[in-house]
């Protein structure tokens, strides 16, 4: 590639559709608009099939090469965002979203269009802007990440969406439907910058995206929009509880649920007998060694956003 030459590399994840054969006029008018600003397009795609650590050592080549550093564009949810997110940590390499997911709290929160074209006009003509990545052990979460019942919510909700479409409402049903078969806890241990709890539940969430807080109607929304983990424990397990919880937090008020804490912290470390716990990871599921180590690396990733100047 000639050093003058601004890279632009697009990382679409094959399930989202957006080099579906049925959108190959708005497929081709974005490959033009990026052009008409200077930029050299590859695109790359990921499947179950690519070897996504090659791949990405191929992109970051090509724009490490270039006097313009261009920009890494990452097309889908919130996990392809994730696995792209990670290899472009403290780097000098931005980051551009096309949001393809159902709730895409990674993109709303930057003030990032959900429209693909307004989108794409962002990562043309915006500004690089610093955020705040969450991590745990060696991978990182952009959203949140849980250990217990939220895992099985996940799997549920995916057994939900290929039978009736990627539909908000499956993230409700598939939690009702988790709760009423399953509430056996978690005996972990949680250190909280340093002071440790013996906890058992059947939950415990971190978050990292302040908007998805205060969706949930968190006081710690405001803990993650600084650079903090904001974690919170479910401490009673019988379903009545839960189900409870559950109303609680469709009513936006899952604050005011009994046996619900909110906790702000610089450091967690999550502590269990088992040798692994599967944790859910932007949607993910990984499969993790104990114990847990959370952390917040500041100012790690750069993100083409629409001329914000906050860190988030």
């Amino acid at each position: 590639m000639a050093p003058d030459v601004k890279p632009l590399s697009i990382i679409y994840n094959q399930k989202s559709g957006f080099h579906a054969a049925q959108q190959d006029e708005e497929y081709e008018r974005l490959m033009t608009f990026w052009t008409q600003y200077g930029f050299e397009i590859q695109v790359f795609e990921l499947s179950s099939q690519t070897d996504f650590d090659a791949m990405m050592r191929t992109v970051l080549a090509r724009h490490q090469q270039a006097e313009s550093r261009g920009v890494v564009v990452a097309a889908g949810g919130d996990g392809t965002l994730n696995a792209v997110a990670k290899k472009l940590m403290h780097t000098d390499i931005p980051m551009g979203i096309i949001p393809l997911g159902t709730f895409n709290y990674v993109a709303r929160v930057l003030n990032i269009p959900l429209d693909v074209f307004e989108a794409a006009e962002v990562i043309a003509t915006g500004a690089i802007q610093k955020v705040h990545i969450a991590t745990i052990n060696d991978q990182i979460y952009l959203n949140n990440a849980s250990l217990g019942l939220y895992p099985l919510f996940i799997k549920k909700r995916e057994r939900f969406n290929q039978h009736f479409g990627r539909l908000p409402l499956n993230a409700y049903t598939s939690a009702l439907d988790v709760l009423l078969r399953e509430h056996k806890s978690l005996k972990l241990s949680v250190s909280v910058d340093g002071e440790k709890y013996p906890v058992a539940t059947p939950l415990i969430f971190f978050g990292n995206n302040q908007l998805q807080l205060s969706d949930m109607k968190l006081r710690i929304a405001e803990c993650a929009a600084n650079g903090k983990l904001a974690g919170v424990v479910v401490a009673k397990s019988d379903r009545f509880s839960l189900l409870k919880m559950l109303w609680k937090l469709i009513q936006g008020k899952i604050d005011q649920a009994s046996g619900v804490y909110s906790f702000c912290a610089e450091h967690i470390l999550v502590e269990c007998k088992k040798p692994q716990l599967t944790v859910a990871l932007d949607g993910e599921l990984k499969e993790m060694q104990t114990p847990l180590k959370f952390a917040v690396e500041k100012s790690a990733l750069k993100v083409m956003v629409p001329n914000v100047i906050t860190s988030v």
